[in-house]
């Protein structure tokens, strides 16, 4: 079995206002904020992640995935919601979807936010999907997570 070679891996933090992205070092080693995409309509915003996931060279995709374990059974929650999300966006992409816990992120990115003395009323999307993309690279390193096979490589 082939996994990935190292590059870029690009990372979202979904949110219903705004979608948070951050990207990887080649070498899958740390994380930076990339920017903040304002929602519009799901063609539009799937365009763009997927024209910025090419102009990044990115090899993969890891989205945030809430946790949402202390819900009864038959509730619709956020987790959801990101599922649903992220199958529609599977179809506008030949990029490995990867699926990350991004429990605890949000007071991670105000943290983050604070230290860069970032305005409280700007958008910290991009910090709270660095946290998660730095999470996995972490998983990864740790040898807790592994890369998703390429398919071109079969």
């Amino acid at each position: 079995m082939n996994l990935i070679n190292k590059g870029r891996l690009l990372a979202i933090d979904h949110g219903i206002k705004r979608i948070g992205l951050a990207v990887s070092d080649t070498s899958q080693l740390i994380a930076r904020e990339l920017t903040v995409i304002q929602r519009k309509s799901r063609a539009e915003d799937f365009a763009k992640i997927n024209h910025i996931a090419r102009e990044q060279s990115a090899i993969a995709i890891v989205i945030g995935m809430p946790n949402n374990d202390h819900l009864d059974p038959g509730v619709y929650s956020q987790a959801d919601t990101v599922k649903l999300w992220a199958e529609r966006f599977a179809e506008t992409t030949t990029l490995p979807l990867i699926l990350w816990d991004e429990q605890l992120t949000s007071a991670d990115a105000k943290e983050l936010a604070r230290n860069k003395k970032r305005k409280w009323h700007e958008p910290i999307d991009d910090l709270a999907a660095r946290v998660i993309l730095q999470s996995y690279l972490d998983a990864l390193r740790d040898g807790l997570a592994t890369l998703p096979l390429n398919n071109d490589e079969g």
